[in-house]
Order: C-alpha cells, then structure tokens, then sequence
C-alpha cells in the first residue's frame, strides 16, 4: 500500500558485486510491495573479493551437505538474473538508498544501512554467523551526507531452524527486512524510534580456506551423527510435568524449578506432549496440551482430566485440523472457555468455543486472518485485551519477532499494534505461557531460544503495555538439566493457582527397553 504521503517512492539498493546472492531480489520485492515502491539496484565493485572466494566455497559446500540442494537466500546469483532491477539511468533521483556494501558509499539521500555486531556488509554478518553466532542487528540512518548516522531501531534473529550458515544467513536478513521496513515506515510517518549512536564493531575473524574446510568436516560430521541418532531415537521428544502448587510455592514466587516434585504426564513411545496449559472448571482439573505423533509429525489438541484423587486420567485427543495445532491456550470470556491454540500453517489465528467442555470444540471465530503466528497469548490490561504472538513471513526463525494486537473484546476488532514487530530478540520474544499478575505486576514468561529452540526460559516483567509501545525486563532466567527438571529443553509454563505445569526435552529411544532406561536417568529428583 503506498504511503499518502510518498506516492512515488523510490528505493536504491547498493550491494557487493562479489555479494550478489537471492537475498537481493527478494528484498526489493518486499520493498516493492510493502511500499509499492520503484526499486532499482546498483553493483559496486569492491576490489579483488579475494575475502569473498572462502565463503562462496563454504556456501557451496555445505548446500550439498547440509542444505542437500534446498535453495535459500544465500545462494549466489549472476546480475543476468537480476537485469530488471540494474540501475541504467545515472541521472535519476531516489528517495532514500540501501546500502548492503562492506565499504563507504558517499550519496546525496538519505542513506539506511544494515549492521551486524556493529560491522557493514555480507562478509561481517557470514563472520559473526561463523565465529561469534547471531549477530546483533542494527539499522542505521545518515540522513545528510554531512550527518553522522544513527542507530534506528534493531533486533537479534533467532537460528532455531537454520540450516548451515547460509540458512543462518537467511535467517538473519528476514529480520533485517522487518527491521528495514519497521524504520523505513516509521521515517515515513513521523512515528520512528529515538535514535541512538553508533556502537563500536564486535572484532569476527575473515572466513578463510582453513576455516571453509574445518566448517566442511565439522558440518559432515555433525549430519552423520544426526542421522544415526534419528536411526534409533524420536527427534525431538517432548514431555510435561505437572504438580500441585499455589502462588506462595510455585516457579513465579520461587523463582526456580526446585520445591514440590514434578510429575511426568505418561505418553507414549511413539507421541510426545507438550506446550500444556492447566485449568479448574466446576471442580475438576484438566490438562491441555499438544499431542504430536513422531510418524506424522504433525499436532492434535489432547486432554487429560483428573480424578478426585488428584490422578490424571488417559489422553484424549478434543481438537484436530488439517493443519498442525499446537500451545492450546485457555480463556474464560462471557461465562464460556474458549481455546485459541497455534495453527500458523492456517494463516489464521482462531478461536474455538467449547461445546461439550473438556470433551468437544467448534471453530466460532478467526481473531486475526493473514498471518503466520505462533503462540497467541491474550492478557487483560488497562480495560483492553492485549494479543501476543510470535509471527513470520515464510522465512527464518518462529522465536524472534514479537506482535501485537487489541481489542476491546475477545470477539472484538483486533487492532495491530503500529509499532509491529514490538521485539525482534531470540531470547525474549516468544510467548511461553499465560501472563500472571503478581504483587500488582504484570509477569510474562518468554522462550529463550539463543542455544536453540526450546533452550531456556525468562521471567519477565512487563514495563510497558500500550498503544505507544511495548517493554519487558526479564528478572530470570531458567534452564533444564537440574536434578529438579532434567533434560535437555525447556519452553512453556503455566499454572492457575493449583495446578502448576511445564514441559522439556529428553532422548526418546524407539526400543521399548531403552526407553524405560533412559526414563528412569531422566526421572525428575523428589
């Protein structure tokens, strides 16, 4: 949609003639449609290239180890490819340039620039990627080219489901994108982000020849290992724990996983559970959570119900589409439960309304349409619902990039907060389970997922909630492996008052025998 104010904007985009890959294209057609703007592309020659041959051989190595011929945006391109987009006219004006070089581009507009770890171009993000893991994001305005640039706005992409550096790399420009397109707007409509100065660049190694081949064998031998580990064992296999507590003993007053002993939610060899939300109606307690079958590999909704012994009965799967479900969360509203689990391959996110509680649902209404969101949280805050989740476009990580929507009911207009994605931050984006109010607080537990998807969990506390922005200060940080919670994962927690549950990762083996061993190593400590 073109801005009113800019009905004819035009982006120059800048870029190494040795760093010519997919990412190149695909940012000017984001460009194109998020500002129906005209965009062109300029290749500059940077010398010999003699930093880039290293890494277009590990690019090229680990596509056909790694990657196994799957194409992504690192994948290097000619200019033939790119003819449409080759800026032919030196004469004419642009509104504002991009500028991707490694070097110093001088030009007479308004120059955005992205930065990893504090360094420019593709070299320093495939280095930080290589030596150092995720870099920090930032982007970058001169808006004179007698101005000094500023920092914008920024983020840290998460690599959970990067495949090799160059799928890292990929990860790390979807972010950038949004970080581009989030300031670029912002610029456009006098809504941007206080700006900040230029930090010192984080010191990353060149990638060389020795480097490209220690990569290489590493790479080959990680994949091996995988597969033999796929050969005898599920992957990933999930479990929940659950325990009664109350809000003087649980994870949020204790601040830790220690206290009363987790009990482990039996499931089969070949199913795991996980993302599991408790809930107390009319004097039972159920557990809902997401039922994955290993051979499928795709998600149900399931429950358990307990006895007045305090028991959890057998799993029964309530709720199945033709898409995966997953992070079933529960909401109480005009005196009905509602259930707003995960369905980012629906392009939707969804209520259902139960009709037969636990037991029976219908799809009642679509809250939000046109989008790839993960982990939709809703909290009521200054006398308006709130709406968290994850989202992406189709590329990079599901953990890093934080919207927002309101309403002033849960069937209401939901209203997209103006400054989405509120958080680009691998390590706190993510919602991983229902918000609490504590001592007139408003807590909200966050996947951390730096170390991989899953890794770890944060308690935050939200500091800012409203139409202006969003912010959060995470009092701790929890990680699986104690004698508590052993494992290797850990990534949901939720609890009501009296019945408090979690979930983490641990081996699953396929044979039977194997399998009792290894739950009896991973039982948690009483």
């Amino acid at each position: 949609m073109t801005l009113p104010d800019h009905p004819e904007l035009s982006i120059l985009i800048v870029v190494d003639s040795d760093a010519l890959s997919a990412f190149i294209p695909a940012l000017a057609t984001l460009l194109r449609r998020e500002f129906s703007a005209q965009v062109k592309l300029e290749v500059v020659s940077n010398g010999s290239g003699s930093d880039a041959a290293p890494l277009a051989t590990l690019l090229s190595l680990e596509k056909m180890i790694v990657r196994r011929n799957r194409p992504c945006w690192a994948d290097r391109i000619a200019k033939a490819d790119i003819h449409d987009l080759l800026e032919t006219r030196s004469n004419q004006s642009f509104s504002f340039v991009i500028d991707l070089t490694k070097g110093t581009q001088k030009h007479a507009q308004p120059v955005w620039r992205p930065l990893y770890n504090g360094a420019a171009g593709e070299p320093a993000l495939a280095s930080s990627l290589l030596f150092l893991g995720t870099p920090k994001i930032s982007i970058s305005v001169q808006r004179e080219a007698s101005a000094q640039p500023a920092i914008i706005c920024g983020g840290t992409a998460s690599l959970e489901s990067a495949a090799g550096i160059g799928g890292a790399m990929e990860a790390v420009w979807s972010r950038t994108t949004m970080l581009l397109v989030k300031a670029i707007r912002g610029e456009l409509q006098k809504t941007g982000s206080q700006a900040c100065d230029l930090q010192d660049a984080a010191e990353a190694p060149l990638i060389s020849t020795g480097a490209t081949l220690r990569y290489g064998a590493s790479a080959l031998a990680a994949a091996a290992a995988n597969a033999a580990y796929s050969l005898c064992c599920h992957r990933p296999h999930w479990r929940v724990g659950w325990r009664f507590s109350n809000i003087s003993n649980d994870v949020w007053a204790s601040r830790s996983l220690g206290g009363a002993t987790w009990n482990i939610l039996k499931d089969p060899i070949d199913h795991f559970y996980a993302d599991p939300f408790p809930v107390f109606w009319r004097g039972r307690d159920y557990i809902f959570f997401e039922d994955l079958d290993h051979k499928t590999q795709k998600g149900i909704i399931s429950v358990v119900e307990f006895d007045a012994e305090g028991r959890p009965g057998p799993p029964i799967p309530v709720l199945e589409e033709p898409w995966h479900l997953s992070y079933p969360f529960i909401i109480e509203a005009d005196g009905e439960i509602w259930m707003i689990p995960e369905a980012s391959l629906s392009g939707q996110i969804t209520a259902y309304r139960a009709i037969e509680f636990p037991w029976r649902w219908e799809k009642h209404a679509t809250l939000v349409s046109d989008v790839e969101a993960g982990d939709a949280t809703i909290v009521a805050h200054n006398d308006r619902l709130w709406m968290f989740a994850v989202i992406r476009q189709g590329i990079g990580g599901y953990s890093d990039a934080l919207a927002m929507w309101s309403s002033g009911h849960l069937f209401g207009q939901w209203q997209p907060h103006p400054a989405n994605p509120v958080l680009i931050d691998d390590r706190e984006a993510r919602p991983a389970g229902a918000m609490v109010r504590r001592n007139g607080q408003l807590l909200r537990p966050v996947q951390d997922c730096r170390s991989g998807y899953g890794a770890a969990l944060g308690l935050a506390r939200v500091t800012k909630l409203d139409d202006e922005g969003f912010a959060q200060i995470v009092e701790t940080r929890l990680a699986p492996g104690s004698s508590s919670w052993p494992g290797r994962k850990l990534h949901s927690l939720n609890g009501n008052g009296r019945l408090e549950v979690i979930d983490g990762s641990v081996p699953r083996p396929k044979m039977p025998l194997a399998r009792h061993l290894v739950d009896r190593i991973y039982r948690p400590a009483t």
